[in-house]
């Protein structure tokens, strides 16, 4: 089985910035910079003769190039409790209407249709244990509230395997068709 998901890369200036926003949460799992990405639609574990259909379908995928902006910082909880840190992304229509052509590629490809509201974002922390973490997880959302970025262009559309380990995932790029 093969763990996949479809992303977007922002440039090096933008993850350099995201990094320097990685740091003053104890015991928070911080993305490295080849784990920065933002997702445009998860797909999961799917055997190969699936995954190659995905890839086919994903190669039909036409859409403009989406220009973005970082905008702000948030969280995400399960359960009760804080379990991931991430960077907004805005304006939202470009990536909208570039999931939808995603989710639908998925579907003709036989998945599902993706169920969940999407929330364009890049994760920058994961937090397997935030119990009592709750001052130090808003004072870097505080810290953090104004963090923003010029606007930029990620110019393809990648199909990522995700290889989970000991101390989290590692992603690794399969294809990438050029958007625009």
């Amino acid at each position: 089985m093969l763990r996949l998901f479809v992303a977007l890369r922002p440039p090096p200036a933008i993850r350099d910035m995201l990094a320097d926003a990685m740091d003053g949460v104890p015991r928070a799992r911080w993305q490295d910079d080849e784990q920065l990405h933002l997702t445009v639609r998860f797909i999961g574990a799917v055997d190969r003769p699936v995954a190659e259909d995905v890839a086919a379908a994903l190669s039909q995928v036409h859409a403009p190039v989406p220009t973005v902006r970082i905008a702000g910082v948030g969280s995400f909880d399960r359960k009760g409790r804080v379990d991931t840190l991430w960077a907004g992304v805005s304006p939202h229509d470009a990536l909208a209407h570039l999931h939808r052509k995603v989710d639908q590629a998925c579907v003709r490809a036989g998945l599902p249709p993706e169920s969940h509201a999407y929330l364009p974002h890049v994760t920058l922390a994961r937090l397997p244990g935030s119990a009592g973490m709750a001052p130090e997880i808003e004072g870097w959302r505080a810290v953090h509230a104004g963090l923003s970025s010029a606007p930029f262009a990620m110019p393809h559309l990648v199909l990522y395997q995700s290889h989970l380990g000991h101390g989290g995932a590692s992603y690794e790029p399969v294809m990438r068709w050029p958007l625009g």
